[in-house]
């Protein structure tokens, strides 16, 4: 059952931004993540940061990810949307990859303008002129190749069944954990590695929020697109509107 209640956060800086509505719960540290990167952004910017947050039921949305139900999935996220839209939220965004599945669905009845994950995604990824991909993150997301959203962008290379089974039951082992062990984290790296000089890629397009526990700008060696922390930009952008940042 999600919590009714949406919680306010808001700092005192010297800039006006748009109030942005997250929704939580879909994964307790990817929340955290967000939250903690865009109060960072705003500090760095000198402004003030105008948040509320509601919090999803993880399992019912899994659930529904998992079974394809997109339709029953994009009207409960709509919900929580609306809930934000009552506690003065006037964008939102959804700090999680697997709701995505039912991202078309959802565009339609949202609430609120929403700065979409997949569409930021795919935006830097036809900025960035990157051709030939791969995606890292759970199986369902490397499985459809970002759901389908890059399909006519780049070429999206499949790992091998075994290299899928890696990287998921990783991802999964790090959602649960919250942490990456050493071991962890070389795997994955000599991996990234392998598949960028066996396919020739441009890049990894990493898609799991809780691969920040992994990977940073500091660690990463191997060319790359995060797709967190680019959501995370394009976030700051649509919340400050026409102020420069």
């Amino acid at each position: 059952m999600a919590v009714s209640a949406c919680y306010p956060f808001w700092m005192d800086g010297k800039g006006e931004v748009s109030t942005l509505g997250l929704i939580g719960g879909l994964g307790v540290g990817a929340g955290i993540f967000y939250y903690r990167s865009l109060v960072k952004a705003h500090l760095d910017r000198g402004l003030s940061a105008r948040m509320v947050m509601v919090h999803a039921d993880v399992r019912k949305v899994m659930g529904l990810a998992n079974a394809r139900e997109t339709l029953q999935l994009a009207k409960y996220l709509a919900g929580l949307l609306g809930q934000l839209a009552g506690g003065g939220a006037e964008i939102a965004a959804i700090p999680a990859f697997a709701p995505q599945v039912c991202a078309q669905e959802l565009a339609e009845i949202t609430p609120l303008p929403l700065t979409g994950l997949l569409d930021t995604i795919a935006a830097e990824v036809e900025r960035r002129q990157l051709h030939r991909v791969a995606v890292f993150g759970a199986r369902v997301t490397m499985e459809t190749g970002l759901f389908g959203r890059l399909q006519n962008i780049t070429e999206v290379v499949s790992s091998r069944p075994e290299e899928i089974e890696l990287v998921s039951k990783t991802y999964d082992r790090i959602v649960a954990e919250e942490r990456a062990s050493a071991a962890e984290f070389e795997a994955l790296r000599s991996l990234a590695h392998a598949l960028i000089d066996r396919e020739r890629l441009d890049a990894i397009v990493i898609a799991g929020t809780d691969f920040s526990f992994v990977f940073n700008p500091e660690n990463t060696d191997f060319p790359h697109l995060d797709g967190a922390r680019t959501h995370i930009d394009a976030i700051m952008r649509a919340v400050n509107r026409d102020l420069s940042i």
